[in-house]
């Protein structure tokens, strides 16, 4: 009994040291003004009316979309087909992958983004300030995420009898792959992909030192207005926020 009330009140203080902060950053985004009192003096929806109808915040919550649906399109391509490579003709090359997919976190954000701004800054690939080089560096951000996703569930079938079964029933190796293994990794995809979105959609680092207001996504346009409004500053954190815990959501329903 003891055991269960100690159990019950650290998860209760952890929900509340997790949940309190996000409770007032709610409750300031609906304040009307709040000042040195306790509660707020009022509560509104303006906030949230003129954060909807700012055409500027429209228009960067559009372009994180873009880059995050053209990264996780590109990264499916590429890494999905990889990985049934790796597991089919070369299983030992797994752990290589899985070392050289790690590889991206090995070097800080910062530090990446200056090298890239220094070698593709001119020459004959000038892409910073585009979203072409966002691209990029989102895909080296999910990669991880989204071959650990497929090598796990490529390592949970028995993916040479199932591809030997197909074979002999005349389908090709193509075929065989699109119409009995990837049915079987279609959840754990769609899981991988809704959380590498939510991760994508806070990326703040590269886009504001490679592109920054030439093609300004969520987080830039977050960082340059929070000197507007506080309040308004809250309305636009909570409608990411919430965003974010709706494809938090999808992807946990998806994973099971």
């Amino acid at each position: 009994m003891r055991a269960e009330i100690y159990h019950r009140t650290i998860v209760s203080l952890l929900v509340l040291l997790l949940g309190l902060p996000v409770a007032a950053t709610l409750a300031y985004s609906f304040a009307t003004r709040w000042g040195a009192t306790v509660l707020p003096d009022g509560f509104t929806l303006s906030w949230y009316v003129q954060l909807w109808q700012d055409q500027r915040f429209l228009a960067a919550f559009f372009r994180s979309l873009v880059v995050g649906f053209g990264t996780l399109a590109i990264g499916t391509v590429v890494v999905v087909p990889a990985a049934f490579v790796v597991f089919y003709r070369f299983p030992a090359l797994d752990k290589v992958m899985g070392i050289l997919s790690l590889v991206p976190f090995a070097v800080p954000p910062v530090v990446s983004s200056v090298g890239l701004l220094h070698l593709y800054s001119d020459g004959p690939l000038p892409l910073v300030g585009t979203p072409w080089i966002l691209v990029g560096c989102d895909l080296a951000i999910v990669l991880p995420f989204l071959y650990r996703a497929q090598a796990n569930a490529l390592g949970a079938i028995n993916l040479r009898d199932l591809m030997d079964a197909a074979h002999i029933l005349g389908a090709g190796t193509a075929r065989a792959f699109l119409m009995v293994v990837f049915p079987l990794l279609r959840k754990g995809l769609m899981a991988s992909l809704f959380l590498s979105f939510s991760l994508l959609l806070g990326e703040f680092v590269f886009a504001n030192i490679l592109v920054g207001t030439r093609y300004e996504t969520l987080q830039v346009y977050l960082y340059n207005v929070r000197q507007v409004s506080g309040h308004f500053t809250s309305a636009a954190v909570m409608s990411y926020f919430f965003f974010t815990l709706v494809l938090t959501w999808l992807a946990a329903r998806l994973g099971r």
